[in-house]
C-alpha cells in the first residue's frame, strides 16, 4: 500500500453519528489542528476529504511581521513583501523596528501593492505600521482565468506598441508601458498560486494540475509571457524616446510583429490542448523569425530609411518575443513527452 493510501475502520458513535480517523502525519503535513474543520463531500460512490485551505486558496499562513528601520531604502522592504507574497502568506504587518514608518516608505509600500500585489488591500495604515491583506481566493480567480488574461494582455501589448510607432502616437505608447504593470500583477498572482499548489496535493487538483512538474512548466511559461510584456514596452519606450518610423519599413516591421503574435498564439494553444505535434511545428516555424528581420533590415537600406538603431532595436525586441513563444513551445514538450511514448 502506498504512502498515499490508508485503510481505517469506520466506528459509531452517539445514535446517529459515524466516526473515521485520520493518519496523524498527514494531518501535520496538512498543516492542520485539532478542531479545524474540514469538507467532506459525496460523488456518486466516493466520498472526498478536503481540508479548509482548499476552499480559502491555499496553505493555512500564519501573519508574517516586516521590521524596518527608520534609514532603511524602501525597495528592500517591497522585495520581502513580494517574497512574503508568493509564499501564501494572507497577512503581512509592516512595523518600525524603532521610532515611526517615513512617509516615502509608506508611499513605496503602497504603490507596490497597487502595481504588483493583485487581490491585496491596506487594511491598516499609520506612522506606527501598516497591515496588507490578500483578499482573493483560488476560487474567485482561477490560475487558468487568469493566465489567459494575461497571455491576452501581452499580445495586446505588442500590438498597441507597434500601432503606436506607426502613428507616433505618444498617448498610445504610455498606455502600453503602463499595462506592463498589469501582466506582472497577473504573473505574481499565479506564482503565489502555482507555490501553495505545490505545497498542497488536495489544491494542485483543484487547480487543474496532474502533478508539482505542471506548476513548475507553467512557472516559466509565465516568465515567457512576463518578459513578451517587456520587450512590447520598450518598444513603446523607444518611441518616445526616438520617434515613430513610417514607409515601407513600417509595412516590413508590421508583417514581423504579426507573425510573432501568431507564434505566441500557437504556442500557447498547444500548451493548453497538450498538443506535442502543435509544439513541434511551433517551434520549427520559429526559425523564420531571422527572415522576417532580414526584410525589415533591406528595406530600410534601399529606401534610406533614418534612425537605423532605433529600427534594429524594434525588430530584436520582436525577434525576442518570437523567441520566447518558442521558449513556451519547448516547455510543453517536456510536460508531454510521456503522452507520446504511451502512443509508440
Amino acid at each position: 500500500m502506498s504512502e498515499k493510501e490508508e485503510t481505517r475502520k469506520i466506528q459509531f458513535t452517539g445514535n446517529s453519528s459515524y466516526i473515521v480517523s485520520l493518519p496523524k502525519r498527514w494531518v501535520t503535513d496538512l498543516g492542520l489542528r485539532r478542531g479545524d474543520q474540514i469538507r467532506i463531500t459525496r460523488n456518486s460512490s466516493t466520498l472526498q476529504i478536503f481540508p479548509p485551505q482548499v476552499r480559502e486558496g491555499g496553505a493555512p499562513k500564519e501573519d508574517a511581521t516586516i521590521e524596518i528601520r527608520a534609514d532603511e531604502d524602501p525597495q528592500p522592504t517591497v522585495r520581502r513583501l513580494i517574497s512574503l507574497y508568493f509564499l501564501g502568506f494572507r497577512t503581512i504587518h509592516v512595523v518600525p523596528k524603532e521610532g515611526w514608518l517615513r512617509p516615502e516608505q509608506r508611499a513605496s509600500i503602497k504603490e507596490a501593492v497597487r502595481r504588483m500585489l493583485m487581490g491585496t488591500e491596506i487594511i491598516s495604515d499609520s506612522r506606527n505600521g501598516m497591515t496588507l491583506q490578500v483578499l482573493v481566493s483560488l476560487l474567485e480567480l482561477t490560475v487558468d482565468g487568469a493566465f489567459k488574461r494575461m497571455i491576452h494582455l501581452a499580445k495586446m501589448m505588442l500590438s498597441d506598441a507597434i500601432a503606436a510607432v506607426e502613428r507616433e502616437n505618444l498617448a498610445l505608447a504610455r498606455e502600453v508601458i503602463d499595462t506592463d504593470d498589469e501582466v506582472d500583477r497577473f504573473g505574481f498572482y499565479i506564482i503565489r498560486q502555482l507555490k501553495m499548489a505545490i505545497q498542497n496535493e488536495h489544491m494542485l487538483k483543484e487547480v487543474g494540475f496532474r502533478d508539482a512538474r505542471s506548476c513548475l512548466g507553467y512557472r516559466l511559461v509565465v516568465k515567457s509571457i512576463e518578459r513578451t510584456g517587456d520587450h512590447a514596452s520598450l518598444i513603446a519606450r523607444d518611441l518616445l524616446e526616438y520617434g515613430g518610423v513610417g514607409g515601407p519599413t513600417m509595412s516590413k516591421i508590421k508583417e514581423m510583429s504579426q507573425f510573432a503574435v501568431s507564434l505566441l498564439d500557437d504556442a500557447c494553444l498547444s500548451l493548453f490542448t497538450e498538443d506535442y505535434e502543435q509544439a513541434e511545428k511551433t517551434i520549427k516555424s520559429s526559425e523564420e523569425i531571422s527572415a522576417y528581420e532580414t526584410r525589415v533590415m533591406e528595406t530600410t537600406k534601399k529606401t534610406g530609411e533614418p534612425g537605423v538603431y532605433r529600427i534594429r532595436r524594434t525588430t530584436e525586441n520582436i525577434r525576442r518575443i518570437a523567441e520566447y513563444a518558442s521558449d513556451i513551445a519547448e516547455i510543453v514538450l517536456n510536460m508531454t513527452i510521456e503522452k507520446t511514448l504511451k502512443k509508440a
